[in-house]
């Protein structure tokens, strides 16, 4: 039977097939997210051991860290897209099969250029595993779970930068910065096969309209371009997401290079002690997730609005942690260093509820491929750009003012999550109700929104 003639929309506030498969599904869901994020981030406490070995600088540093979030953007519509049409599960196996060979070739490179393609490639095999992961997640569970889950679910990628920056340090001051590619790749092999004892959700079925706008990557882009502009909501959270993300990727990547420099830790040591930050980051966006679920709980768009006043709590924090030399506050470094994990702490809110709104205006037969649109923007203009705008600012104006000025960016989520609120309820509500023959990929907003 066509997969595409079954409609298996669960419940909006049932299982889909029992709790225990639902909450294996998610424990084995969040494994792989924290390999991911392992692979991703392992290089960044290894920075001071490169640029000591290969002379780079702080730009070239931080597009080893960039190039993987470009290629996850580039490749995460059409993952999705295959995903949404075929397998979730066997997907996921492949972008985990694929990631971890890539992160394991990085221990054989030899110069910068290398090691560049290497880390692209890593890229590639992670494209689209947030949105179709996610999707799974999103259709094992009641929706009144979903906020806190999907909290949790990216709660997982600070968990996997921790180790990743933890590990990074201590292989590479013992074994040497290359070997610490080859350790942390192979656990991801063997979780990728387990996998596929994960139960699947069976594709949804899609008007003749959306399985045409669905059927190729130039096709699916068009009909997003113009969802993106009928929903503002979608188009106002994959801006604010984001632009706070450029903030979290900014200090994930560079926290260990400042207290190396600035406060003269040992390379390993920087690295264990910025992961306590990072853990900040998974601590607060599990947190952040269920305050701001109970926020909405009664006034739904109350919940973008409290994740705007989050974002401009962050950068106060932030900009006054990392700026205290400038702004001569006189605080020791003990201090300096509870304000930075304090502003960790803050600045992961909208992780969780970014995905969840983004969820709540997706209709269900393109969940994946939706979900990849805000993947795609979050990667490309939140994830790789932090790590390279800093460094450029750090090449000409030293890495403790450019870490100061980032933060600036938790303004512009602000704005744009203030934005979101205004069209947010309406398009949940069609965001349920079946598309017509003539409907778009995202539901539109309402004539008052637009006007």
């Amino acid at each position: 039977m066509d997969l595409h003639t079954q409609d298996a929309r669960p419940h909006p506030d049932k299982y889909l097939y029992g709790p225990r498969q639902a909450w294996f599904a998610f424990a084995m869901t969040i494994g792989l997210m924290v390999f991911d994020y392992i692979d991703r981030q392992v290089i960044v406490s290894m920075f001071p051991h490169m640029k000591l070995a290969w002379g780079l600088s702080d730009k070239q540093l931080g597009s080893l860290v960039s190039v993987v979030s470009i290629t996850v953007a580039l490749g995460a519509l059409p993952v999705a897209l295959i995903a949404d049409r075929t397998s979730r599960v066997r997907s996921i196996v492949v972008m985990a099969t694929a990631w971890s060979l890539a992160s394991i070739s990085c221990m054989f490179t030899r110069n910068f250029g290398q090691l560049f393609a290497a880390r692209a490639v890593v890229g590639l095999g992670e494209a689209g595993y947030g949105s179709v992961g996610g999707a799974l997640i999103a259709s094992h569970f009641p929706s009144r779970l979903r906020g806190m889950l999907m909290a949790g679910f990216f709660a997982c990628a600070s968990v996997g930068s921790v180790l990743g920056v933890m590990l990074g340090g201590v292989i590479a001051a013992r074994w040497g910065w290359q070997a610490a590619f080859g350790v942390v790749g192979i656990p991801g092999l063997v979780l990728a096969l387990l996998y596929l004892t994960v139960r699947d959700y069976r594709t949804v079925a899609l008007t003749p309209r959306l399985d045409a706008a669905t059927r190729s990557t130039g096709t699916a882009a068009r009909a997003i371009a113009r969802g993106l502009l009928r929903s503002r909501t979608m188009l106002w959270i994959c801006i604010g997401g984001s632009m706070q993300l450029i903030v979290v990727s900014t200090v994930w990547s560079w926290l260990p290079s400042f207290l190396n420099r600035v406060h003269g830790m040992a390379a390993d040591q920087a690295g264990v002690k910025a992961a306590l930050v990072v853990l900040c980051g998974a601590v607060g966006s599990v947190v952040w997730g269920a305050v701001v679920d109970r926020a909405g709980a009664r006034r739904p768009r109350a919940k973008l609005m409290l994740m705007a006043l989050l974002c401009l709590s962050s950068l106060i924090v932030l900009a006054t942690a990392f700026g205290e030399a400038q702004l001569q506050l006189g605080l020791s470094r003990q201090s300096q260093f509870a304000l930075i994990a304090f502003g960790g702490f803050l600045m992961t809110c909208t992780v969780g509820p970014v995905a969840a709104v983004a969820i709540d205006v997706i209709h269900p037969g393109v969940r994946a491929t939706g979900a990849s649109v805000l993947a795609l923007c979050q990667n490309l203009f939140g994830l790789a750009a932090g790590p390279f705008i800093t460094g450029v600012l750090s090449d000409h104006w030293g890495l403790e003012t450019a870490l100061t000025a980032m933060p600036t960016f938790a303004v512009v989520a602000a704005v744009a999550f203030m934005a979101a609120s205004r069209s947010y309820e309406a398009d949940a509500k069609r965001a349920g109700e079946p598309l017509g023959d003539g409907g778009p990929v995202f539901p539109p907003a309402p004539r008052k929104a637009l006007a």
